[in-house]
């Protein structure tokens, strides 16, 4: 993966460890990395016996589907579920091999990793000592909705507030930020993944029929929609009958995608909710005026942004390829680490 590394002369790394994806950014070229942050594991010799890593990224995540009986998938929020920390280093290594390739760069790189705010400080040790293990002579710690606003080119270091609402895979990150620091951080395990399984069971549920998470995405990306609109779209959906036992086709409308969704959405409009409450109000009235921005895959749920702004009263921004917007930011503090040493994390 990082064999065409070696020949740059400067190898300083940014790296997003999302739970959807993982994204890596080389000083002097940009994002060079953005893969799924999946592993296919095999399991030989029974259940208990030894695991075999056989495909990592987007190859994992594209034989999931057809191989499904002979792998299973193992996501970063299986790694943090587990607060043992010899599970978390193995896994950090598994599941990001970019941790356990930086040894084939020279010379030794500095790296900025972006962290959620929520996480203890036994996963920020964790993540420090398996970077520094495969041969980093610097790392530094970033929480996600500060590398967010920086990536979103909000002024984090003016005297005025800015409010950023992450949303990946797995988590939301919601933060309030002034002259350089977080004034309010909040995380809920609410996030893209959350939107696929309430896709999945709505559909059990009301259909009888099974899909799996990739079908259930492609719905979310093609009809979903986190406020009711004037067109109903449609869309026709491969699945298997639970009670018959065979594949059958149905179709689905954004409405009914609407209304599966209804329970993770209220869970990020109440932390936002939450977030404006515990604000200051001089920096509430700067938010009042300028509105929150919002980054992370999440963003891209058609009209998220709508459903918030009838919500809060506030405006609401999508920020410029919001998929991409934490590790751009925190590349940007990788290039000037004098300038936001304040920002990094000291856990």
């Amino acid at each position: 993966m990082f064999s065409y590394f070696n020949g740059y002369f400067s190898n300083d790394l940014a790296i997003d460890l999302g739970t959807a994806n993982t994204l890596i950014w080389l000083r002097g070229h940009g994002i060079v990395l953005n893969e799924p942050s999946v592993v296919a594991i095999r399991q030989e010799g029974g259940p208990n016996g030894k695991k075999v890593i056989q495909q990592v990224g987007l190859a994992a995540k594209q034989m999931l589907g057809p191989h499904a009986g002979q792998y299973h998938r193992h996501p970063p929020d299986e790694r943090r579920r587990d607060r043992r920390l010899h599970r978390h280093r193995t896994d950090a290594q598994a599941v990001h091999p970019p941790c356990a390739q930086i040894q084939h760069l020279h010379p030794s790189p500095r790296i900025v990793i972006c962290v959620p705010c929520g996480s203890t400080q036994v996963e920020r040790r964790a993540i420090r000592e398996s970077a520094y293990g495969a041969g980093a002579r610097r790392v530094e710690l970033i929480e996600e909705p500060m590398a967010a606003a920086i990536g979103a080119d909000l002024p984090v270091e003016d005297a005025t507030g800015s409010m950023v609402v992450d949303i990946g895979g797995g988590t939301t990150e919601v933060g309030v930020i002034s002259l350089g620091g977080a004034v309010y951080s909040g995380s809920v395990r609410v996030g893209g993944d959350k939107f696929d399984d309430a896709i999945i069971n709505y559909i059990r549920r009301n259909y009888g029929m099974l899909i799996g998470e990739t079908t259930a995405e492609l719905i979310k990306k093609q009809i979903g929609s986190a406020f009711p609109g004037s067109e109903v779209r449609e869309m026709e959906v491969n699945g298997r009958n639970l009670a018959e036992g065979v594949p059958r086709s149905f179709t689905i409308s954004s409405n009914e995608i609407l209304e599966a969704l209804t329970d993770p959405l209220n869970s990020i409009v109440s932390a936002v909710k939450t977030a404006l409450e515990q604000t200051p109000p001089e920096l509430g009235a700067d938010i009042a005026s300028k509105g929150m921005v919002l980054t992370g895959g999440g963003a891209l749920l058609r009209d998220l942004d709508r459903l918030l702004m009838e919500e809060t009263g506030l405006p609401v921004v999508i920020a410029d390829d919001p998929l991409t917007c934490v590790v751009r930011g925190s590349g940007k503090a990788l290039e000037s680490m004098d300038k936001y040493s304040n920002i990094f994390t000291t856990d």
